[in-house]
């Protein structure tokens, strides 16, 4: 029998969705099909609809986003799990991607993380609503320097995602600031996203606090693998800090780069990453260049993964 492959499984976050996402999984496998229309009887609106059809406006909302890219990640999960003999030695997620991660790892029934992170996305987007506010990437630099910029444009720092990729996010006045002073600050690039909102910053405050009541009720249990939090780049403890964790990374910094690092220091090498996109192969390749990712959106790239976990 073919010994089972051990991986780090990996769940991007909101930004990695696109049009169409998930469609060629939903007609090819009858599982992934009867997992997306129970998630749609659960939200109570045509999730399917809108990641299939879009428009991009629609599928961009945060709202929206949110539950497609989780939902996504899971039916990837779903199919190349029956595939391919794995066991997942850790699960980690970008921000968004830690609620799918934990889905993943068997923290909560998919329909209550689909709910959960439904609301999550709805709360969000409310506080972009609320208050203007923005996020901007700066290339290059170090860590220190801009924790020190961003302490003096009164913003903060979203995503210490790998060595020289940063992102900070707060008013549009102060984001503004912290462009004007990149280069002086040592950075070689410093450019506005195209979000709704600051995410992962004092501005989203009022999204954690009607959060908060949300994971209490939610029932979890402990992972099968473990998960890897993005506010304190660690692995979850108990069910308490599960919540704790998911709730204070609302407003705090992602960790990600300190996760990966950390999990590449226990000698992981092996990952999988489920979404659209291969932003997370990409942060991987500039924090451990031995590191594999092996990135899965599609039906053909589920398909040819299966392949290459088998033959390794």
């Amino acid at each position: 029998m073919k010994a089972t492959m051990k991986a780090v499984l990996l769940f991007p976050g909101q930004g990695a969705q696109k049009v169409g996402m998930g469609k060629d999984l939903y007609d090819a496998y009858p599982a992934v099909r009867e997992m997306m229309d129970a998630a749609d009887a659960a939200l109570g609106f045509p999730l399917t609809k809108v990641m299939f059809e879009g428009p991009d406006e629609e599928l961009t909302r945060t709202c929206y986003c949110q539950p497609a890219l989780y939902l996504h990640g899971l039916a990837i999960w779903k199919v190349l799990s029956s595939l391919a003999e794995i066991e997942p030695v850790a699960a980690a997620g970008l921000s968004l991607g830690e609620f799918t991660a934990h889905a993943a790892a068997g923290t909560f029934a998919m329909e209550d993380g689909l709910k959960l992170v439904q609301k999550r996305g709805a709360y969000m987007e409310e506080a972009c609503q609320a208050a203007p506010s923005t996020m901007a990437a700066f290339i290059g630099g170090s860590v220190e320097a801009l924790q020190q910029l961003a302490a003096e444009c009164d913003i903060d720092v979203a995503n210490y995602n790998c060595p020289g990729q940063t992102v900070v996010s707060g008013s549009h006045e102060g984001v503004d600031k912290a462009i004007a002073g990149a280069k002086a600050a040592g950075f070689k690039l410093a450019k506005k996203l195209n979000v709704a909102g600051a995410y992962h910053s004092r501005f989203m405050k009022s999204a954690q606090e009607k959060l908060l009541p949300e994971l209490t009720a939610t029932p979890m249990q402990m992972p099968v693998c473990p998960v890897y939090c993005n506010y304190e780049a660690r692995t979850v403890t108990d069910t308490d800090d599960i919540r704790a964790m998911l709730g204070a990374q609302v407003c705090g910094s992602v960790r990600w780069a300190d996760s990966m690092q950390k999990l590449v220091d226990a000698g992981e090498r092996l990952f999988i990453e489920m979404g659209p996109g291969k932003t997370l192969a990409g942060m991987m390749g500039r924090i451990c260049k031995e590191a594999r990712v092996i990135s899965i959106e599609d039906a053909a790239s589920l398909e040819a993964a299966a392949a290459e976990l088998k033959a390794l």
